[in-house]
C-alpha cells in the first residue's frame, strides 16, 4: 500500500539532522541541539519552540524552516505552518510538508482555482487527481471532477479510492442512487470501505427513504463488533429518522476525506508522523472530524506525547457518540502521563454519565485493577456484566479480569467461577487457561486438570516465558522435577530478568541437585526486584535451602532427593 501512495512527508528527526550554517552554529548551536532533541523524540511543542528560535540566528536555513513547519503543523497549528511552508516553495525547497500544508490552507480557505491552476501538488498521483477532481467539484465542474474520479479508478491499485471519493461526491451533489451503486457495488465493482465509508452509505441509503437496508448494512459490516457511533445510528435508522448526509458536503471536506483515508490506509505502515501530518490535515478542514481526531490523538499517545493526546481527546464534544471512546483514551493519555488519580477521576465521571455502556465499566474495571485496587475493580467488573444481557464469545475478558480480582482478594470460590465461566465463553483463550492452570497447581489442587490446561496454554502460545513457566511449576508441584528443568530453562530465557521465573528456576535446580546453580538464580531473582514477601523468602532459601524452608512452613518434603551437586 505504501508503495503506490505518497512516501512519507518527512520524518522530523530527518529534518533535524540536516546540517545548518556555520554562522546558525555559531550564533545558537544550543537552539539547534535541542531542536534536534525534541524532533527525534517527537515532542513537538518543544521542538517548535526551539526551531523557531535557531531560526532567529539563521533565518533562511531551509532546514530549519522545515523542521519549524513540521513541528507547528504536528502540534494542528497550520496557521503557524503556512508562511513556513510558503518560504520553502519561493526558495525552491521542493518539500512535500510545505506541499501539503499549502493544499490544506487553499482548500481550507475554499480556494480551488489554485489547486486546479498549479495542476499538481507535488503530494504524488493519489493525492495529486483526488485533490485536482475535489477542486473541480468546488469549483462547480462536476463533470470533470466525475471524469477525474473516473480516470482514478482505473489506475492500478487506485481503483478503491477513485470509486469511494466518486461515490462521495455524487452524495455531496445529491445525487444518492448514483452513491449506493458505487457502495452496494451494483456497478460491478466489489468496494470495501472503512467505518466511516459505511456511515456514508447508511446515510445515502437513508436519504432514500431504506432505512431497513440501511440496517442491514450495517450489521453486515460489523456484526457484534458495532461500536457505540455505530449502535447509535442503527438506534436512529430503527426510529425512523431520516440520516442527512454529512460525511462529505462540499469539496473542502471531501479534501478532508482524502487525508483521512490516506490516514488510516497508511496507519501502521509507515512512520506515526507521517499519519499524524494527514489525520491533522483532516481535523484543519474539518474540526469536528472525529475520527481523525482520535487517530491523531492515539498516533500522539504512542509517540509519548500524552499531554498532546490528552488535549487532542478533549475536542470531541459530550454530544458525540465516540465522547466515551475519547474520555477512555484521555484517561489512558494521562495515565501514561503519571497523572493516574487524574486518570481514574476521568473514567468515574464519564461511567456515571454514561452508565448504560458496558465500556466504560469495564475501563474504570481495568485501571482500578492495575491500581490494586481490586474490590473497587470488582464492582466496575459486575457493573460491566450487568449490562452484558446475554454474554458471548467476545465477553471472557469481563470474567477473566473480574477472576483476578478475586483471586487477588482470596476470594477464591469466585475466582474459580469467573475463570471458568471465561472458558465457558471461549474454551482456547491462553490467558485464561494459564492463570486458572497456574492457580491450581499454586494452590496444589486439581493438578493434573491444571497441567492439561497449561499445556494447551503453551500450545496457543510457545514462545511466552511466563505460560512455560507455568507449565515448568506445574511439573515441579507434581514432582516430575527433571520435566521441569527444560521448560523452566526456556521461561528463564525468554523472561531473563523476571524474580518469579528465575526464583522458580533456582527451586527447579534444588529438587534435581544442582544446589549450587539453585543458589545463583536466587541470588539472580533477588537482583530483580521482587516483592518483599517474595525477597525474604528467597533470601530463607539462601540460608538453609528449599528443603528446611519447605519443612518450616509445614509444606510436602521434595520427592526426589539428587544430592550430588551439594
Amino acid at each position: 500500500m505504501a508503495n503506490i501512495l505518497m512516501r512519507p512527508v518527512l520524518a522530523l528527526a530527518l529534518a533535524a539532522l540536516l546540517p545548518v550554517t556555520a554562522q546558525g552554529q555559531q550564533q545558537d548551536a544550543g537552539a539547534y541541539l535541542a531542536a534536534r532533541v525534541a524532533a527525534a523524540s517527537s515532542d513537538y511543542r518543544a521542538a517548535s519552540n526551539w526551531f523557531t528560535r535557531a531560526l532567529v540566528a539563521d533565518p533562511n536555513n531551509q532546514s530549519l524552516i522545515e523542521g519549524a513547519l513540521i513541528s507547528d503543523f504536528s502540534l494542528g497549528e497550520l496557521g503557524k505552518a503556512v508562511p513556513l511552508a510558503t518560504r520553502l516553495t519561493e526558495a525552491g525547497a521542493g518539500s512535500q510538508a510545505a506541499a501539503l500544508v499549502l493544499l490544506a490552507d487553499r482548500a481550507g480557505r475554499g480556494d480551488y482555482q489554485a489547486i486546479l491552476t498549479a495542476d499538481a501538488t507535488g503530494l504524488g498521483p493519489l493525492v495529486d487527481r483526488l485533490a485536482l477532481a475535489w477542486a473541480a467539484f468546488g469549483a462547480g465542474r462536476m463533470s470533470e471532477a466525475l471524469e477525474a474520479f473516473d480516470q482514478l479508478a482505473t489506475a492500478q491499485g487506485l481503483q478503491a479510492f477513485g470509486l469511494y471519493h466518486k461515490a462521495l461526491a455524487l452524495a455531496a451533489a445529491g445525487d444518492f442512487e448514483g452513491a449506493d451503486e458505487i457502495l452496494s457495488g451494483r456497478d460491478g465493482n466489489a468496494l470495501r470501505v472503512m467505518r466511516r465509508g459505511s456511515i456514508a452509505h447508511a446515510q445515502i441509503l437513508s436519504q432514500l427513504d431504506r432505512n431497513d437496508d440501511a440496517v442491514a448494512m450495517l450489521k453486515q459490516s460489523f456484526g457484534t463488533d458495532a461500536d457505540a457511533g455505530i449502535d447509535a445510528l442503527e438506534a436512529r435508522l430503527l426510529a425512523g429518522e431520516t440520516l442527512p448526509y454529512d460525511v462529505a458536503r462540499n469539496a473542502t471536506e471531501g479534501m478532508a476525506e482524502i487525508f483521512f483515508t490516506l490516514a488510516g490506509a497508511l496507519s501502521g505502515e509507515v512512520d506515526d508522523g507521517s499519519t499524524l501530518l494527514y489525520a491533522r490535515t483532516a481535523t484543519f478542514l474539518r474540526p469536528d472530524h472525529t475520527e481523525a481526531l482520535l487517530l491523531s490523538a492515539q498516533i500522539l499517545d504512542n509517540q509519548g506525547q500524552h499531554q498532546l493526546a490528552s488535549e487532542t481527546y478533549a475536542r470531541i464534544p459530550t454530544s458525540d457518540p465516540m465522547f466515551f471512546v475519547a474520555e477512555i483514551g484521555r484517561a489512558e493519555a494521562l495515565r501514561a502521563d503519571g497523572k493516574t488519580e487524574a486518570s481514574l477521576e476521568v473514567l468515574q465521571a464519564v461511567a456515571r454519565s454514561r452508565s448504560d455502556l458496558m465500556q466504560v465499566h469495564l475501563a474504570l474495571g481495568d485501571a482500578l485493577r492495575r491500581e490494586e485496587r481490586y474490590a473497587d475493580a470488582v464492582a466496575a467488573y459486575d457493573a460491566a456484566i450487568a449490562r452484558v444481557a446475554a454474554p458471548e464469545r467476545q465477553h471472557w475478558p469481563l470474567f477473566y479480569s473480574r477472576g483476578i480480582c478475586h483471586e487477588r482478594l482470596s476470594h477464591w470460590t469466585e475466582a474459580e467461577a469467573d475463570f471458568r465461566k471465561a472458558l465457558a465463553l471461549n474454551p482456547d483463550e491462553p490467558q485464561v487457561l494459564n492463570y486458572l492452570g497456574y492457580s491450581f497447581v499454586d494452590r496444589g489442587e486439581n493438578l493434573e486438570e491444571a497441567l492439561s490446561m497449561i499445556e494447551r496454554a503453551v500450545a496457543a502460545r510457545p514462545e511466552s516465558g511466563y505460560i512455560i513457566d507455568s507449565l515448568a511449576w506445574a511439573y515441579f508441584r507434581l514432582g516430575r522435577y527433571q520435566d521441569a528443568v527444560e521448560p523452566m530453562e526456556k521461561a528463564s530465557v525468554l523472561e531473563p530478568v523476571d524474580p518469579i521465573v528465575t526464583d522458580h528456576l533456582g527451586d527447579v535446580y534444588w529438587a534435581v541437585g544442582r544446589k549450587l546453580e539453585a543458589r545463583f538464580q536466587w541470588r539472580r531473582a533477588l537482583s530483580f526486584d521482587p516483592e518483599e514477601q517474595e525477597a525474604q523468602r528467597i533470601r530463607r532459601k539462601l540460608e538453609v535451602g528449599l528443603d528446611a524452608l519447605l519443612a518450616e512452613e509445614g509444606a510436602k518434603p521434595l520427592s526426589v532427593a539428587v544430592r550430588a551437586n551439594d
